[in-house]
């Protein structure tokens, strides 16, 4: 839908004055339906006498045009497909192709909703019957597409049982790890960073909100961060009770030290020496013995976390590893 939506928008005019750079007289819509037709025929490109010419057919921006405009919403009408299951259901593909193409002309036709004094693209009649058609089409060769991909009924069976284990996958854990720390730049760049530019500020205040987030907060809230809360799990020992507070800084400090140690060798690497000092050999040497560690730790993370991804949750991360904790899915 997106991508959709940028090629139907972008490029985005260089000014919100785009009346300046029109004629007084131009025309911002196309009324006739199957014009596009007509452009063919009327092509330049093509001599209708010389059959040798009729190749060029296939290259002429018009029909290149009307092609893509067909295949602009044949996936969301895969979709469409997908979730309406019964092939009996195609006149609603055919209206939500039309009400979503007749949203991007009018998108269009507006500029972007008065966000441009003048429309830069016009409102085509054309526009609307290719991509309702493309909608449809998508809908009717869907199962021939959705062949490839597992059933709508196998997911959901799936996801049923995957409910019934108390464990969860690796993938929510990452995504749990991801939302927190997120949180701890979000509220760096909302607080202190509109104040200050300082690495080490930044570096002092990740660290602080590091240990609260990943150690204060899920002792005092159960064994849960708020990563973990929005994922709906929370942490617990290995038989299942609730970990002490050494446990939660265990883990906060294995997630922290890959960050940590990338921070020191770039504060390290800020450090400028002359060339003549005689400390600047052992400054080359500590700094390059630092990179090959950290490229070796970071490859070393990237394998453990694949192995654990592909083990679908038979393996623990290292984080959870170290500290005994196991993610378990909320009794609610």
């Amino acid at each position: 839908m997106l991508s959709a939506l940028f090629l139907v928008l972008l490029p985005l005019p260089e000014t919100r004055n785009t009346c300046a750079l029109q004629s007084p007289d131009t025309v911002h819509y196309s009324l006739v339906p199957f014009h596009f037709i007509w452009e063919i025929i009327h092509s330049r490109s093509i001599v209708w006498p010389q059959p040798s010419t009729y190749v060029r057919v296939l290259k002429d921006s018009v029909l290149l045009q009307a092609a893509f405009n067909f295949l602009l919403l044949l996936p969301f009408g895969v979709y469409l497909r997908y979730f309406f299951q019964h092939r009996g259901n195609w006149k609603k593909a055919l209206g939500l192709g039309f009400a979503l193409s007749l949203f991007y002309e009018t998108t269009q036709i507006t500029g972007i909703y008065g966000i441009y004094n003048c429309p830069y693209r016009i409102f085509d009649v054309d526009d609307l019957i290719l991509n309702s058609t493309g909608a449809l089409f998508g809908f009717i060769i869907a199962p021939v597409i959705l062949a490839l991909f597992p059933s709508r009924r196998n997911l959901i069976a799936k996801a049923e049982k995957m409910q019934e284990s108390p464990l969860v996958p690796p993938m929510p854990q990452l995504l749990a790890v991801l939302v927190d720390y997120l949180l701890i730049k979000i509220s760096w760049t909302l607080t202190l960073g509109l104040f200050s530019t300082s690495e080490f500020a930044e570096f002092l205040y990740t660290t602080i909100l590091f240990v609260i987030l990943f150690a204060v907060v899920p002792f005092y809230w159960g064994g849960k961060t708020i990563g973990t809360h929005i994922l709906r799990f929370n942490l617990t020992t290995l038989d299942g009770g609730t970990p002490p507070w050494p446990s939660f800084l265990k883990r906060s400090f294995a997630l922290y030290l890959p960050l940590a140690a990338s921070w020191l060798l770039r504060f390290f690497n800020g450090i400028e020496l002359d060339m003549d000092s005689k400390l600047y050999p052992y400054h080359v040497w500590i700094s390059v013995a630092a990179i090959a560690f950290l490229f070796m730790m970071w490859v070393i993370l990237v394998i453990h976390v694949t192995v654990v991804l592909f083990k679908k949750g038979k393996r623990n991360f290292y984080f959870d590893d170290v500290a005994n904790l196991v993610p378990r899915k909320n009794n609610v």
